[in-house]
């Protein structure tokens, strides 16, 4: 029997369960080294870290409900074969290349680094044995991970929810230092230079694949208008939005009070780890790292199960257990150039990427307005990838002195985000041409 609406227990059920999805390894990382570098410019930083960490994953959820499918089908609206192509790569990027490997590196650096012999702790063999047993664990439970991500979910998202409390509280009453001047690019850019880690959270793509389990979730329970999904979808989105905002607050200002107990560190990771045995003594240590290492267990099996399932949905000559055995495997590998390496590797990928989805996610909520012309998206598409790979370049230090020369010319180019000029013209270029056309017609 069809249901009209979900019951308010049913919405924070599926807000809080969207929240556990999305509080993986890198949000809670990357706020406590931004926290650390911002310093007193801590207020606008993390005002451009959610704005990329919370507020595009939320737009993401509510394009992939009002699409009514999933990001191929969003994605499939530029052609079909750029469809295929581009859900690949985010699944690629959020799975065996980055995604994946990193909840590996990052419950090493919280949950087990800290607990070892420093000799062995930064020796090759730590990390190798760790990332063995940590995706042998993972195959074992991708198999059918649908009851273990459930009930660890329910237990250790409220878990990881109390202990990243209780640090903020206790950083609150009993500041473990004072607030500094901030680092680098933090002081005169400290908006812009969080706004672009936000994507570093990869939670923008992200949503993209999380959006359809939500919209499944939604339909179990008898949902089946549009609308009400949608309705759903935006409540559930709110509660994770807030609940993320939450953490991110609490942990950069962590991170801002850390430095003259601990220093500057190189990622998040350690930074936490180190704040939580300063704030708690051994004990908290050991809490934060229990919770870490599963939440982290959980995400990789439901990242290996996703990315699974969508290979052997476009490549269905192979086994679903075959790709789970493969990205595990493949995923161990890359761990093991470690977190901060893992992390330097993967921004320039995410600067090529994550302009498109932005783009791609926005049009979607118009496209009405052009007919759904596949032309706009791939005008509008094109002059924000243009950009948008070039800056990806420059970030590894490849330049090209004449194309570089003329971007610098765009508005925001050197604050990171040229593309989002090139973006508007084209679609505005492909909305006249649309709507010019239609008339004729």
């Amino acid at each position: 029997m069809e249901k009209k609406a979900l019951t308010k227990t049913d919405i924070l059920t599926l807000g809080l369960m969207l929240f556990a999805l999305f509080l993986g390894a890198g949000n809670i990382i990357f706020p406590p080294y931004l926290g650390q570098l911002a310093g007193d410019q801590l207020i606008f930083a993390i005002t451009g870290f959610l704005l990329t960490g919370v507020g595009l994953p939320l737009l993401g959820i509510l394009a992939i409900a009002k699409a009514g499918g999933d990001l191929q089908s969003i994605a499939g609206r530029v052609h079909p074969i750029f469809g295929i192509v581009f859900t690949l790569i985010i699944y690629l990027a959020i799975g065996p290349f980055f995604g994946i490997p990193r909840t590996a590196t990052v419950a090493f650096e919280i949950g087990t680094a800290p607990f070892l012999p420093a000799s062995f702790a930064e020796s090759f063999w730590s990390l190798t044995i760790f990332t063995v047993i940590f995706f042998t664990i993972t195959v074992l439970f991708a198999m059918n991970p649908t009851k273990l991500v459930d009930r660890i979910g329910k237990v250790l998202t409220p878990l990881l929810i109390l202990v990243i409390g209780l640090l903020a509280i206790k950083s609150f009453l009993t500041p473990m230092g004072s607030i500094n001047s901030p680092i680098g690019n933090y002081d005169t850019e400290a908006f812009f230079e969080s706004f672009l880690q936000g994507y570093l959270t990869m939670d923008a793509i992200a949503a993209l694949v999380f959006g359809i389990v939500i919209i499944q979730s939604i339909r179990s329970k008898g949902i089946t208008d549009t609308r009400t999904i949608l309705k759903s979808t935006a409540y559930a989105g709110f509660i994770a939005a807030i609940g993320l905002s939450a953490v991110y607050l609490s942990l950069s200002y962590i991170g801002a009070t850390s430095v003259e107990a601990i220093g500057l560190q190189d990622n998040g990771g350690i930074i936490i780890a180190m704040a939580s045995r300063v704030l708690y003594g051994d004990i908290g240590g050991i809490i934060l790292s229990a919770a870490i290492t599963f939440a982290c267990l959980t995400t990789s099996i439901g990242l290996v199960s996703a990315t699974a399932q969508f290979s052997f949905k476009i490549f269905p000559k192979i086994s679903y257990i075959v790709y789970v055995l493969f990205f595990a495997a493949f995923s161990a590998i890359i761990a093991n150039v470690g977190l901060t390496q893992l992390i330097a590797i993967s921004l320039p990928v995410l600067l090529a990427i994550y302009p498109v989805a932005i783009v791609l996610v926005i049009l979607s909520f118009f496209d009405h307005a052009f007919y759904r012309k596949p032309y706009v998206y791939m005008i509008a598409l094109s002059a924000t990838a243009v950009v948008s790979i070039f800056d990806a370049l420059r970030s590894t230090g490849i330049v090209f002195e004449q194309v570089d020369s003329t971007l610098s010319h765009l508005l925001f180019f050197e604050q990171g985000i040229g593309w989002v000029l090139p973006a508007a013209i084209g679609t505005l270029i492909g909305m006249i041409i649309a709507r010019s056309t239609h008339k004729i017609n």
